[in-house]
């Protein structure tokens, strides 16, 4: 079991017990899921940027990444339904855990000039998405072996019913908030 997992049991679940006045544990908010996404508008016109793109993702998340694909054809982009415009990738149970742990212990803190995360980024049903800038703040991605810098979404799925639980549990498990 991962150090954070086991954090959560021990420290966490309770705390939120008795501040939110949950009778079961099972009321509780937990992580769900992580979702990394990276948008390929490039992919239209340059098919080596989804190879590419899909050797890093695969290389951060360990896992493979799905095509994602257009809904709708717009015709300035020069987009058809069904061509490939990014790729993501969801992790659960123990992998979640991990890449959670690397994020905030080794990734965030990499990024230059972090002063912690915006506390804007809530959907307003309990989850929180985060854009990187650049894959390269991962220590797994070779400088040398990309070909592009490119973004990152990582979007963080709880079972937390508001922002407000949301914000605290991910507060607890360490992701560092600006102050207003």
């Amino acid at each position: 079991m991962s150090r954070l997992k086991e954090r959560y049991r021990n420290e966490i679940i309770p705390k939120l017990m008795e501040l939110y006045g949950y009778e079961n544990v099972m009321q509780v908010p937990r992580l769900d899921k992580i979702v990394l996404n990276i948008g390929l508008g490039e992919a239209i016109a340059n098919a080596k940027a989804l190879e590419a793109a899909e050797r890093d993702l695969t290389v951060i998340s360990g896992q493979h990444p799905v095509i994602t694909r257009a809904k709708k054809p717009i015709a300035t982009f020069r987009l058809r339904t069904g061509m490939p415009i990014g790729l993501k990738v969801t992790l659960r149970g123990e992998r979640m855990y991990d890449f959670f742990d690397k994020l905030l212990n080794i990734v965030l803190p990499r990024m230059r000039e972090f002063y912690g995360l915006p506390r804007t980024s809530f959907d307003g049903r309990g989850n929180y998405t985060l854009g990187l800038k650049e894959q390269i703040v991962f220590p797994e991605v070779n400088y040398d072996e990309i070909d592009r810098v490119r973004g990152l979404e990582v979007s963080i799925i709880t079972t937390a019913k508001t922002d407000e639980e949301c914000r605290y549990l991910l507060e607890l498990l360490g992701i560092l908030f600006i102050k207003d």
